[in-house]
């Protein structure tokens, strides 16, 4: 009798064996997975492991005292994504700069920015750029539009960061990644395929229930072979050359540059930033900003959480002192978070 092949619920049900630890590097991810219960479904063999996939999250510190510094003490109006206003920096969040006084608004594009300069030609705007290679093509736009408009009040401050270096970084906390289908919807899968020499192994998925039960699987079921492996199992979105119109118009504004993540440290070229031709929409050039000192809260262990070091519920602020409402870090702030996750749904394992 011919065996029957099994469903990918019954793979990650069944497995017995060596812990496999999977790490879902994106923030959408974090939460499809618990709200559609997956964690539920899995083998007490298999483990989920939150990591840096959340853009806010891994932005650190110093980038929200930049951006206090700018509304407080230079008077720019800040035009931001809504999770960013309530992270807290070294003294206070842009939610307290705007509490004393300081312009932040709430965007929804860079282009929102854009148009807002536009229109307050006596002001200057920054736009706090963020994200992965997913959001920066938006940011390089907007700014060639504040070029082709002629404005001279609109700059942004970047954060925007490059998973690569990451993905290499954290490769002892996980078995395999579950890479992020956006992020390689426009970098294609060259990253991924040479991360194999490096010994980094993951699937790339996308959002629907059965798209990450069946990526999971795939990768349960190759990473018992104990080699690397890549496979794509996001084909629909992601193919091998990704969006070439993004990354050119990126490479052509942009440069790499040394970034740091938020409980990660330091990564060399895991950044970019706007190139010299368009220093003068670059914050940091235009207001020169440098030597603003920053410090993490002690009590928080987003650095943690990020690394995959500890369960959000592990943190002793957890759903006592940090909550949505009154976060201590970031993780708790995004809707991307491990930490709103958590919390959200319960805090199941």
């Amino acid at each position: 009798m011919e065996k029957q092949t099994k469903s990918a619920r019954e793979i990650l049900q069944d497995y017995r064996g060596k812990k496999i630890r999977i790490m879902e590097v994106c923030g959408t991810h974090t939460h499809e997975i618990f709200r559609l219960g997956i964690r539920g479904l899995l083998s007490p063999d298999i483990q989920l492991i939150s990591g840096p996939g959340c853009p806010v999250c891994v932005t650190p510190v110093d980038f929200i005292d930049e951006a206090v510094y700018l509304a407080l003490e230079k008077g720019v109006t800040i035009c931001t994504f809504g999770d960013l206003v309530r992270v807290p920096g070294t003294k206070m969040s842009l939610a307290g700069a705007r509490a004393r006084g300081a312009a932040v608004k709430v965007v929804y594009s860079p282009m929102d920015a854009v148009d807002y300069a536009a229109g307050h030609p006596d002001t200057q705007v920054c736009f706090l750029s963020v994200g992965f290679e997913t959001t920066t093509p938006s940011s390089c736009l907007a700014v060639q539009k504040a070029k082709q408009e002629g404005l001279q009040n609109f700059t942004i401050l970047t954060a925007n960061k490059t998973m690569p270096s990451a993905y290499e970084a954290m490769k002892d906390a996980a078995d395999f990644y579950l890479y992020p289908g956006h992020v390689h919807a426009i970098t294609g899968t060259k990253d991924c395929l040479d991360m194999l020499d490096k010994g980094v192994s993951g699937v790339v998925a996308g959002f629907t229930g059965k798209e990450i039960l069946t990526a999971l699987a795939v990768g349960v079921a190759k990473a018992q072979k104990g080699e690397p492996f890549f496979v794509n199992c996001y084909p629909r979105v992601v193919t091998e050359k990704g969006s070439p119109a993004a990354q050119k118009l990126v490479a052509e504004m942009m440069e790499p540059c040394d970034a740091r993540w938020r409980g990660i440290g330091v990564l060399k070229d895991s950044g970019v930033k706007l190139r010299p031709q368009w220093g003068d929409y670059d914050a940091r050039v235009k207001f020169d900003i440098k030597g603003i000192e920053s410090r993490e809260n002690p009590a928080c262990r987003c650095g943690d959480v990020l690394q995959g070091k500890c369960s959000p519920s592990d943190c002793r602020v957890f759903g006592k002192g940090c909550t949505p409402e009154h976060p201590v870090g970031a993780c708790m702030v995004s809707g991307e978070g491990a930490c709103s996750a958590f919390y959200l749904y319960g805090g199941i394992i």
